[in-house]
């Protein structure tokens, strides 16, 4: 079988249509409803299985984001037939195959145990009321009871023992008779995401890319790839942020592979672009791939690959921070002519110009001899002058600026008395006045906004609301309250045609439409002058 081929063919069909949805609030209603947040993936390939047949597959997850509930999707994307699968259960990872057996849950699929996934398509479970850890191992146990074909869509290069147990083993703590699969290969099969509800979540980033993103060369069992490093960095400084890993060992922009999966342009859009919850995306080593590969492309045609995934990201909302190629003299296929090649796409990644969000400047961290440097410095390099090892994948994280995932948006201060513009608000402890003095919009230290008079308090927010650290006057003409996390917690009516917020001098806070006409307010008119 020509599994490239079969990448291709299944390429149209894979690409899904992305959705959008908007949630329309009456004046004080709470808007910070669950939604879905990516807290591991792992990107669609062909795996190089031999079937499976009335077995249990128990694979390991180490999550970013916790979270009070999760669902699951599996896939077959790449599959040639239907695969059935069933009985899955989730729970918390003790050790080895092993699970805490009071975590176990049942997943089901429409309410049933068993799913059957057509030839090229994925499927997602029900919701699952399962506490998930931050920073965690979770075990996703799946009963597979009929004869699969070999080469399951899955992926490989896991770099996490997988285990396989005969017949129906997924409620088993123990796992007996489970073993870490013979082949080696530490491949996950079927199980792509696990995405999970997290209120205080403010998105996912998505790391996009070929080996070093996949994390080849850190050492297998210890989530030391560098996206798992970068998690921990965000957890650390109290970010809400689910990191995804859509590395693919292999990978490159053009062209497709087996188990190094579809073009990377051809898959942007459903690894990406489709991922719940996602913010943002970091692209990264797929270049690298295409220069080594044996029929490297001109400096331009690289150039035009970022351009093309930097329109996909901003026209569906999402940044795109860029980062640039890492050195490999040494590798047998590096030539001067190659390397001015490098250079000069990095120069393009690192002007302002490119239309990029962010530089993750891989090169700079992990180059032995500053900006210009052609090869790995002795630290970061595995051996083979083309993977970090684990000090490099640490490096390519600490290089990382948490900023880009800042949660709060940007809050101007109020260019005018009693008036908010669009971008403009309020921080804790801050005050919009009336024009002439009487009244206050106050966000007070408890979070929550009043109308003050007289040192009294004539309307709060906390009637309907969270408390939260900022209040901005949005684009899309709602006056919004935001907690830490960048969620809002609380938001007036929104207009279509946002023109601006008014403290009016009669103690009435007024939204008015771009047309003058007052749309939403507090309803605190005590009959004074405007």
């Amino acid at each position: 079988m020509n599994r490239p081929n079969r990448l291709r063919t299944v390429a149209a069909r894979a690409l899904g249509v992305l959705l959008s949805c908007a949630v329309s609030s009456p004046a004080f209603a709470q808007t910070s409803a669950p939604q879905w947040t990516g807290t591991w993936s792992a990107a669609p390939a062909v795996t190089s299985d031999p079937g499976f047949e009335n077995q249990t597959i128990r694979q390991i997850v180490h999550t970013s984001i916790g979270g009070t509930a999760a669902r699951l999707r599996f896939s077959n994307l790449f599959g040639a037939q239907p695969v059935t699968i069933g009985n899955v259960h989730l729970a918390q990872r003790a050790s080895g195959a092993q699970t805490v057996a009071a975590t176990d849950r049942v997943a089901t699929f429409n309410g049933q145990s068993y799913v059957t996934i057509p030839a090229g398509s994925s499927v997602s479970s029900d919701t699952i009321a399962f506490p998930v850890p931050t920073l965690g191992d979770i075990a996703v146990s799946v009963h597979v009871p009929s004869r699969t074909p070999p080469n399951s869509t899955g992926h490989v290069a896991g770099l996490q023992d997988v285990y396989i147990a005969p017949g129906d083993a997924s409620g088993d703590a123990s796992f007996a008779g489970g073993v870490a699969n013979a082949a080696g290969e530490r491949s996950y099969y079927f199980l792509t995401n696990v995405d999970v509800v997290n209120a205080g979540a403010t998105g996912a980033v998505v790391t996009f890319g070929a080996s070093i993103t996949d994390g080849l060369s850190s050492a297998p069992n210890t989530n030391g790839r560098w996206p798992n490093r970068l998690a921990g960095r965000l957890i650390g400084a109290g970010m809400n942020v689910g990191v995804l890993n859509q590395g693919i060992s292999g990978n490159n922009f053009f062209s497709d592979g087996a188990a190094s999966g579809q073009a990377g342009l051809a898959r942007f859009g459903r690894d990406v672009l489709q991922q719940a919850n996602v913010k943002w995306v970091i692209v990264s080593d797929d270049a690298v791939n295409n220069l080594i590969g044996g029929d490297p492309p001109t400096a331009q045609r690289l150039v035009d690959a970022f351009r093309e995934l930097i329109a996909q990201a901003h026209a569906a909302n999402v940044k795109i921070i860029c980062s640039t190629l890492t050195p490999f003299q040494g590798v047998s296929r590096w030539t001067p002519g190659i390397e001015n090649t490098r250079q000069a796409v990095n120069a393009f990644l690192r002007d302002k110009s490119s239309g990029c969000d962010g530089l993750l400047d891989q090169a700079l961290a992990l180059g032995g001899a500053g900006i210009g440097a052609s090869a790995f410095a002795a630290a970061f390099n595995s051996g083979d002058n083309l993977h970090p090892n684990d000090a490099g994948m640490q490096a390519i994280a600490d290089a990382a600026n948490l900023g880009w995932f800042a949660a709060l948006p940007a809050v101007r201060a109020p260019s005018g008395c009693g008036r908010l513009a669009p971008g403009e608000g309020l921080l804790v402890g801050q005050t919009l006045a009336s024009c002439d003095g009487r009244f206050s919009l106050t966000l007070g230290r408890d979070g929550y906004l009043a109308i003050v008079v007289n040192g009294a308090a004539i309307w709060s927010s906390s009637a309907a609301g969270e408390p939260g650290v900022a209040m901005r006057f949005a684009e899309d003409g709602a006056l919004s309250l935001y907690n830490a996390n960048g969620a809002r917690v609380w938001q007036s009516t929104k207009t279509d045609a946002a023109g601006y917020a008014y403290m009016q001098r009669d103690g009435n806070l007024v939204v008015y439409s771009t047309a003058g006409k007052p749309v939403w307010a507090t309803g605190t008119a005590t009959g004074a002058a405007q």
